[in-house]
C-alpha cells in the first residue's frame, strides 16, 4: 500500500513530526509505504521561529504542492495535514486532487477557525466552508481531540476517528528520571514555540514571585525569553536534545486561554511532561481537562491566583511531585503513546483505502 504524505513541515515542525513523521517505522511494519511530501521546509519554520517570513520561499513551496498533487497516480491514499494548499479554496484543492485518490485529512489544530473566525469578512465569506467541503469528500478524519472531531461530524463528515497526539516512549525515560538536583532550586518549564509563548506572558507576574521568593527556577525549551520579556531562561530545542531538556524539569507547565482556536489544541507538551515523570499544572481549556486529572497527575488552574497556588503546592511537596509525576508516566503508557496509537491509525489508514475501493465498484 503506497501513501502519499502532505504534510505541512518536515521534521522540524513539530505537528508534522509528532502527527506523521513518528509513525513511519510503525506503519511501514504492517505494509504502508509513506512518500513525505512536506509543503514548507525546514529552513522556513526555523524562520519563523525568529519572526522572519520569506514570501520566495512560500511561492516554491506552493508551486511544489500543486506539482505533488498532479502526480498522485500510482498512490492508494492521500494523508493530508489539514489542507493541502493553505489559504486556498477548497474547490481547487479538489480539483487538483480530480477524486482520483481518496484522501485522508489529519487535524491537530482548529485551523478552520483561521477561516470561518477572522476579522476580515472577505476571508470568511471566500474561506469558512473550505474544512467542512473537505471532510465531507474525505474517506476519513483523523482528529487529534474531541473538538476538532465534533467539528468534522458537524460538517457531515463520512468517518471521523480520534487520534490524539502521542510520543514514541522509547525515546522517553523510565518512571522516575528527572526531578531537581540535591541542593538546586526546583525548575518549572515549558516547551513550545514563538507562536504560542504569548500564553506565558500573563503568568510573568507570579513567576517573577516565586523566584524572587526562592522557591523556583523558571525555563522554557525552544524560545528567546528574554526578547520575548519573559523572566525565564532559554533552553535551546532540538528534537535529540528536547527529552533530556524537559527531564531537568521538575514541573510542566501549559498556560492557554479559553478561546475556539485554543480549544482545539492537543495537550502535546502535557504528554511530554507526563511522558517524563513530571507533574503538571494547566489551563482548563479543551482536551487540557481529559489529559490533567485535577490532584491525580497535576492540577488545572484558571486564574493567576490559582497558578499561585498550584505551583506553590508542587514546589513544597517532593513527594506530592514523584507521585504526580508517576500517575501521569502510567497515563502516558496507557493512552499517549505511539505504541498504543500506531497500529491503530495504520489499520484506520487501510481501512480508508479499502472502504473508498468497495465505493468505485
Amino acid at each position: 500500500m503506497r501513501v502519499l504524505a502532505l504534510t505541512r513541515y518536515g521534521r522540524t515542525g513539530a505537528s508534522s513530526r509528532m502527527r506523521f513523521h513518528q509513525y513511519l517505522p510503525a506503519l511501514e511494519a504492517t505494509g504502508i509505504q509513506v512518500d513525505m511530501a512536506p509543503l514548507f521546509s525546514d529552513g522556513y519554520v526555523r524562520g519563523l521561529q525568529q519572526g522572519r517570513r520569506n514570501p520566495w520561499e512560500v511561492l516554491r513551496a506552493y508551486a511544489g504542492r500543486v506539482g505533488a498533487l498532479r502526480r498522485v497516480a500510482g498512490f492508494d491514499l492521500l494523508w493530508i495535514e489539514k489542507e493541502a494548499l493553505p489559504w486556498l479554496p477548497a474547490g481547487l484543492e479538489l480539483a487538483l486532487m480530480s477524486g482520483r485518490v481518496p484522501f485522508v485529512l489529519d487535524y491537530d489544530d482548529a485551523v478552520f477557525h483561521g477561516y470561518d473566525q477572522h476579522r476580515s469578512r472577505w476571508v470568511r465569506q471566500l474561506l469558512a466552508g473550505k474544512h467542512p467541503a473537505l471532510m465531507r469528500r474525505a474517506a476519513l478524519v483523523v482528529a487529534g481531540n474531541d473538538y476538532l472531531a465534533d467539528f468534522a461530524r458537524a460538517a457531515d463528515a463520512a468517518r471521523v476517528e480520534v487520534v490524539p497526539t502521542v510520543i514514541d516512549l522509547a525515546r522517553y525515560p523510565a518512571p522516575g528520571w528527572g526531578g531537581a538536583r540535591a541542593g538546586a532550586l526546583p525548575t518549572v518549564g515549558w516547551i513550545g514555540q514563538r507562536a504560542t509563548a504569548s500564553f506565558l506572558a500573563p503568568l510573568a507576574p507570579v513567576f517573577e514571585r516565586l523566584s524572587a521568593e526562592g522557591r523556583a527556577r523558571f525555563a522554557a525549551i525552544g524560545i528567546d525569553t528574554a526578547a520575548l520579556g519573559l523572566p525565564m531562561q532559554s533552553v535551546p530545542w532540538t528534537e535529540a536534545t528536547e527529552v533530556a531538556s524537559i527531564s531537568q524539569f521538575d514541573v510542566g507547565i501549559m498556560p492557554l486561554v479559553d478561546e475556539p482556536f485554543e480549544r482545539g489544541k492537543c495537550g502535546y507538551k502535557l504528554i511530554q511532561y507526563m511522558a517524563c515523570s513530571l507533574p503538571v499544572v494547566a489551563s482548563p481549556v479543551g482536551v487540557n481537562r481529559q489529559i490533567v486529572e485535577h490532584g491525580v497527575n497535576g492540577f488545572l488552574a484558571e486564574t493567576p491566583q490559582q497558578w499561585a497556588v498550584a505551583l506553590k503546592t508542587l514546589l513544597a511537596d517532593a513527594g506530592l511531585r514523584q507521585r504526580m509525576g508517576q500517575a501521569g508516566r502510567h497515563k502516558v503508557e496507557q493512552r499517549f503513546c505511539l505504541q498504543v496509537t500506531g497500529p491503530r491509525l495504520a489499520g484506520l489508514l487501510k481501512d480508508a483505502t479499502q472502504t473508498a475501493d468497495m465505493e468505485t465498484q
